[in-house]
């Protein structure tokens, strides 16, 4: 805040695409600097990509309200103009409450600057997590965000810190 804005310079866009396998050469460099052309693999798994919402129900008992992080760890970034956010429990009683707890709806409440974008939801039981995507939350990416976070990289923290209503038995 020192100086006067600079010129404006010129930025990308990312957008994220798919291609098929066959179409991108795949080369290994091998230690003596020869290259061995590497084809694609004939069978490959599709991954599931439908959104979840769980129906658990919440854990019974008296509540204390406290932040969130209290119970969950989270991490999060960008995908070019969507924001992903990943949120874990640090055990299977926590991930019961959690999964119950976090809907997509109650995250645009803890996150109201996500409450008009549309938002999937991911269950990943075996890690006892969630993951999120939410979709144009950094418009058309870093380059070009006006966003004090323009890579999401605090969204994770952002979460944390708000103060929910919390089973006493998962504190």
């Amino acid at each position: 805040m020192t100086t006067a804005p600079g010129d404006g310079s010129q930025y990308g866009v990312f957008s994220a695409q798919y291609l098929p396998q066959a179409d991108v050469p795949h080369t290994a460099v091998l230690s003596d600097g020869s290259e061995a052309a590497i084809a694609p693999p004939l069978r490959y798994w599709e991954t599931r990509r439908t959104p979840s919402e769980s129906t658990v129900e919440p854990v019974a008992g008296p509540t204390r309200r406290a932040p969130f992080g209290s119970v969950i760890g989270a991490r999060s970034g960008d995908k070019g103009g969507d924001a992903n956010l990943g949120v874990w429990a640090r055990t299977d009683a926590s991930f019961a409450w959690l999964r119950g707890f976090l809907t997509t709806q109650r995250l645009k409440e803890l996150l109201p600057e996500c409450a008009p974008l549309a938002v999937d939801r991911y269950e990943l039981p075996n890690l006892c997590a969630l993951n999120f995507v939410i979709y144009g939350l950094l418009g058309e990416g870093v380059a070009a965000s006006t966003r004090f976070d323009p890579q999401a990289k605090a969204l994770g923290e952002w979460l944390r810190s708000r103060e929910v209503d919390i089973p006493e038995v998962l504190l």
